[in-house]
């Protein structure tokens, strides 16, 4: 067994370097261009690194697909697949990232690019110590993802023949490397189009039917039936919430048109399902029971799409065997546990890659107090090296 060791030094440069790179979702060009260099400095060939075409099939001005370097085995085993995202969220915008003690922060009042820099940055380290040390491995194929920030769209554009065909996955993101997440929730994303009758709300305001007060009506109906916030109903539980309101044009205007955007989460697909079945039906039922003096009903026109199914990998699957084997030989000790939001590897779990998620050391993610943990940082590279080679 090769022995587990890197540069540290090595590592933590790489991070800095990445987390100053301005990178946002369906802006990663700067980040994969780096991610490129390094790769092409470390020995990687031309024809091993390729962008899919995923910004052209997402479109909304995309402007790199997710970026895949592939690399032949020294021995011959099944193809094994590192993963993580390049995107980070608006708040990290101008990061500028300092060292202070065993942590690194953002010098500034934004986020820091952590979540998920941290995995960029391992996996380049991963990448780099198999290639300049000769380190004897099983085919690989590492993926650097684009717009996770934002519907995890990259991992659901991947394809399975891009990646070479893997059988084990392996995404980084998270915080401490000694949790691995072995399953996640799924979420439902809708939308409701109110529609009322516009009137006078101070000389007809009968003549009306309000969209905000069906909104006001339906959010109430679906609550006190359980199903906002936490929801437990019959051994089942999931979240729901209401995180878009618009509408309205006057305070003496009736309002006619309320637009309103949530979400469904659950571990159960189809516990999800009913959540979201539950709200359609208050926006149906409590516009129905809106009317004017004539008798005229409201209208909801509810749309509802999946963003992302659960799922929960077995405790005895290969994949969780291979990394809690790994985990053991570099002195830690793994928490089997399942995410409460939605990650890359639903969508890769989806395409019949088992995968499990490793933590790099980042914390408190989407805050201005967002950091990298740096003893966390460098085990989650030297965990991932260890599960990358033999």
């Amino acid at each position: 067994m090769q022995p587990i060791r890197i540069d540290e030094k090595r590592a933590l440069a790489h991070l800095m370097d990445l987390l100053a790179i301005e990178g946002l979702s369906g802006s990663e060009t700067k980040v994969a261009a780096a991610v490129k260099k390094k790769a092409r400095a470390a020995g990687a060939r031309p024809g091993w690194i390729k962008f899919d075409d995923a910004a052209k099939r997402i479109g909304d001005g995309y402007q790199v697909g997710n970026l895949i370097v592939t690399l032949p085995g020294t021995i011959k085993a099944p193809r094994r697949l590192l993963m993580g995202h390049m995107d980070t969220v608006p708040l990290c915008r101008g990061a500028v990232p300092v060292r202070r003690g065993n942590r690194i922060v953002s010098q500034g009042n934004t986020g820091l690019g952590a979540d998920n820099r941290t995995a960029v940055a391992c996996m380049v380290t991963v990448l780099e110590n198999v290639l300049t040390r000769g380190l004897d491995h099983p085919p690989l194929t590492f993926c650097f993802t684009v717009g996770e920030e934002v519907g995890l769209r990259g991992a659901l554009a991947l394809r399975k023949k891009d990646l070479s065909n893997p059988k084990l996955g392996f995404n980084i993101d998270g915080g401490d490397p000694r949790d691995l997440w072995i399953g996640a929730l799924g979420a439902d994303r809708w939308e409701v189009d109110v529609r009322g009758v516009s009137a006078h709300a101070g000389v007809h305001p009968d003549h009306g039917v309000s969209a905000a007060l069906i909104a006001a009506r339906a959010i109430e109906d679906a609550a006190a039936r359980g199903y906002f916030g936490k929801i437990r109903m019959k051994g089942k539980t999931g979240t729901a919430n209401v995180g878009v309101i618009r509408g309205g044009e006057a305070t003496n205007q009736v309002t006619d048109r309320v637009y309103v955007k949530g979400e469904s989460r659950s571990h159960d697909v189809r516990f999800k399902a009913r959540i979201t079945d539950v709200w359609r039906a208050a926006f149906e039922r409590q516009a129905k029971r809106v009317k004017n003096n004539k008798g005229v009903q409201g209208r909801a026109v509810f749309r509802s799409e999946t963003d992302y199914d659960p799922f929960q990998i077995d405790r005895r699957a290969p994949v969780v065997l291979e990394a809690v084997a790994a985990a053991k030989q570099v002195g830690l000790k793994l928490r089997l546990r399942s995410a409460e939001g939605g990650l890359d590897a639903n969508h890769v779990n989806a395409k019949g890659i088992p995968t499990v998620t490793m933590g790099a050391g980042q914390h408190g993610p989407h805050t201005v107090d967002e950091y990298v943990n740096v003893r966390e940082y460098l085990d989650g590279c030297r965990l991932a090296l260890r599960v990358a080679t033999v």
